[in-house]
């Protein structure tokens, strides 16, 4: 059955099945119809997410095992609850010592029954597999090495021993496995397995295999055909080698029983393909318009400028969208995905003719790969997907117009050649996450709300025609799709990112706080912008998570500090402001300026949750945002869940769309309309509103600062569609129909209104 609105709960070993089910009468309560949980299959011991996946074949025991998910099941169905998992096909954690598929295929090479599950370059490697995981070179740490107990053992971690090796010398030893140990920093060039991004702890599972798929997912479909399990949510999916194959063969499997969404991110207008088997994505679209709507474009712009004078950041290094990503595009390719690259170079050289030189074609790859202007180019994209644009611009780095033709050469593969393209997209992924993500998107940060999985920090404000003629495609094409406000993944909760957009409608006020701040000591301007603004997100002089979050960040930019090439002394600069600025005494000024712009924080807030509550498609509510929640990046948005008192005003607005989505489902499920509702007057820019199915109105107050200091309201009206309507959110409160009625009296104090199409007698 396709949910009328789902809950996320992160599992863990401080939160496992049991706990969940102790939270299922409250989240019954609350209105949603499923439960979703984080994978729940065995994972590295401790995994505070499970995205490490060690066996398949088995429910994860730290969290109840099979029993522990069965129960939370049973009680989740008792109170009219169903379950939707997190399925993580694309990788394992490359653990020799918990995942015994690998450690199978390290003691036995590639006759190892298991050999097959993953994506290694066996050739690459003369035969063996590269583990990078000693702290120096083999030389410098051969002491540190011992066999013991039948295996090769280096601190807290063992490797097993090819048969007939045990009593061999060690050098001769180290020769004789099918693995070679290495220094971890030579995973960046000379890896020969697949990883997801550039984590070489996840390795790449090839499940585009029926059997390996057959193994792998042998326990969820078991728990799919039990009725255990209600709906899928598909982790990664571009970085399969066929996500539409994979998505078919799912749906096959599930026998179409289950709801199934991917996590795919969606750039600009791209179109989820519509071959997938598959309800539609986890909903960084709808995040994306839902925070754009809400964010006051000449006010960006401006606060753009503000930010350029205070940073005078250089224009690829942080000054300008465009040129930061793509500078930060070439850093992952040449050096975090130099193994992946030189891959699909060997790869290219074997296709191509015999008159291009590899150093040409990896010149191709690297300059196309840096272009896709989406996270992975389809077959079926074509011209949009790998544009001949971009081709034309790659072919400029070439000197000789002779030598430039591998550009197209590689070209023609991506597009058309079955292992190329497969291989050439999922570094494509790849690259997307890490240079935008995870680089640019701490290095660009006018507005640091905009920085989100899914967006656009180039175009962070969202008109309301375009969100209309979404959510308008969204209900005619993926009715059933998720939409999200709040995941594991986002970098800032969405109140977080709901009280720094107020920022883009008072840049002027932005800049006078950072003035009036500017005695406090930062390692550089850039780091002080985000650090403050972040801070005013967050709310809270919390130095450990501020701390935590200003720290990953520098690191993720990489442009004083880095995780593999760290700075202290600039890293223990960091720590100092926080403790002088933001968590220490200077916090108070800054909570001045929240003081003031309270009321405009209070309607971003409960503009984006109406939003999404009443938009086309299923909402996702992560863990504790049904009430106000400031979280920042992982691991702090992943701490184990503690459920608010209830007496929030946003908790209250979360009940009741959640309960009128419940009462009526024909009018939010996939048979459901959506109309645009226009607002007439000098104001009307402000009030954003539509109607669903005839039965339900949502009326949202947009820019509410700027509102107020134009004047208010000033007879600004509205038109409803015929009938009598009930308040949601009042529901002493009726108003008529078929006219037109003041914006002061549709919203009756509030920012937001929900009306609810009262029944003919």
């Amino acid at each position: 059955m396709t949910p009328t609105a789902t809950y996320r709960l992160q599992l863990q070993p401080d939160f496992p099945f049991a706990a969940a089910a102790e939270a299922v009468p409250r989240l019954a309560a609350l209105g949603v119809s499923h439960l979703h949980l984080s994978p729940v299959l065995e994972a590295v011991p401790g995994s505070t997410h499970g995205y490490d996946v060690v066996d398949p074949t088995r429910v994860r025991a730290e969290l109840g095992g099979e029993e522990g998910l069965r129960a939370l099941a049973a009680t989740a169905r008792a109170h009219g609850l169903g379950l939707v998992v997190d399925v993580v096909p694309n990788h394992m954690a490359a653990s020799p010592r918990h995942n015994p598929a690998l450690r199978d295929v390290l003691a036995k090479g590639r006759d190892s029954p298991y050999a097959r599950w993953f994506d290694i370059d066996w050739a690459a490697g003369d035969g063996r597999i590269l583990l990078p995981v000693l702290g120096g070179r083999l030389g410098e740490v051969m002491d540190e090495l011992h066999v013991e107990g039948g295996a090769l053992h280096y601190y807290e971690q063992d490797f097993p021993l090819r048969d007939g090796t045990g009593g061999l010398p060690l050098p001769e030893l180290l020769a004789a496995q099918h693995y070679r140990l290495a220094w971890w920093r030579t995973a960046r060039t000379e890896l020969n397995y697949r990883r997801f991004f550039s984590i070489s702890e996840l390795i790449g599972v090839r499940v585009e295999d029926p059997e390996v798929f057959a193994a792998t997912h042998g326990k969820l479909l078991e728990l799919v055909r039990d009725g255990v399990v209600e709906g899928l949510r598909i982790d990664h999916p571009d970085g399969l080698a066929d996500p539409e194959a994979y998505l078919r063969r799912l749906d096959g499997a599930t026998g179409g029983a289950c709801w199934t969404v991917v996590e795919k991110i969606l750039t600009g207008e791209e179109r989820l393909p519509a071959g997938w088997a598959v309800a539609g994505t986890t909903g960084y679209d709808a995040l994306y318009r839902v925070d754009g709507v809400l964010v006051d474009g000449p006010g960006a712009t401006e606060l753009h400028h503000v930010y350029q004078d205070f940073t005078n950041a250089p224009g690829d290094r942080g000054g300008y969208w465009e040129a930061t990503a793509r500078r930060a595009a070439y850093k992952v390719v040449t050096h975090e995905l130099a193994a992946e690259t030189e891959r699909l170079t060997r790869l290219a050289v074997r296709l191509a003719p015999a008159d291009h030189a590899p150093w040409a074609l990896r010149t191709a790859i690297r300059e196309l790969l840096v272009r896709v202007p989406v996270y992975r180019p389809y077959r079926h994209g074509g011209d949009t997907a790998l544009p001949a644009d971009a081709a034309r611009q790659a072919r400029r780095v070439f000197a000789v117009p002779q030598e430039a033709d591998a550009v197209d050469v590689v070209r023609e593969l991506a597009l058309t050649h079955e292992e190329f393209q497969a291989r050439f997209a999922q570094v494509s992924s790849a690259l997307r996450a890490k240079a935008v993500e995870d680089t640019a998107f701490y290095r660009y940060v006018p507005l640091v709300s905009a920085t989100e999985v899914g967006g656009d920090p180039g175009a962070p404000a969202v008109p309301p025609t375009a969100f209309h003629a979404h959510c308008e495609r969204i209900a005619r094409d993926w009715p059933a799709t998720g939409t999200v406000l709040s995941t594991h993944d986002t970098k800032r909760s969405a109140d977080v990112r709901a009280r720094i957009s107020v920022l883009s409608q008072c840049p002027g006020r932005w800049a006078k706080a950072l003035r009036e701040l500017a005695d406090v000591p930062s390692p550089d301007p850039h780091l002080a912008w985000f650090g403050w603004q972040t801070a005013f997100g967050f709310g809270l002089p919390d130095a450990g998570r501020l701390g935590g979050a200003l720290l990953k960040a520098v690191r993720e930019a990489g442009l004083h500090t880095g995780w593999t090439e760290r700075d202290p002394v600039y890293e223990r600069a960091v720590s100092d402001f926080v403790a002088a600025g933001p968590a220490g005494a200077a916090a108070g000024r800054l909570a001045a300026l929240a003081r003031e712009l309270a009321p405009h924080v209070r309607a971003n807030v409960l503009g984006a949750a109406l939003l999404h509550l009443t938009m086309p498609g299923v909402p996702d509510l992560y863990q504790g945002t049904e009430d106000e929640y400031a979280a920042l990046v992982d691991p702090d948005n992943r701490r184990p869940f503690r459920p608010g008192d209830g007496s929030g005003e946003k908790h209250r607005l979360t009940v009741a769309a959640l309960r009128l989505r419940r009462e009526r489902p024909g009018a939010f499920g996939p048979s459901g309309t959506y109309a645009p509702l226009y607002a007439e007057g000098p104001a009307a820019g402000h009030l954003l509103a539509f109607c669903r199915s005839g039965e339900v109105v949502t009326a949202v107050t947009r820019l509410s600062l700027r509102l107020a200091e134009a004047g208010g309201w000033r007879g600004t009206e509205l038109g409803l569609p015929p009938g009598v309507w009930r308040d949601v959110l009042d529901p002493g409160r009726e108003l008529a129909g078929g006219a037109r009625v003041g914006a002061e009296e549709l919203f009756g104090g509030r920012p937001v209104a929900l009306l609810g199409r009262v029944a003919e007698s």
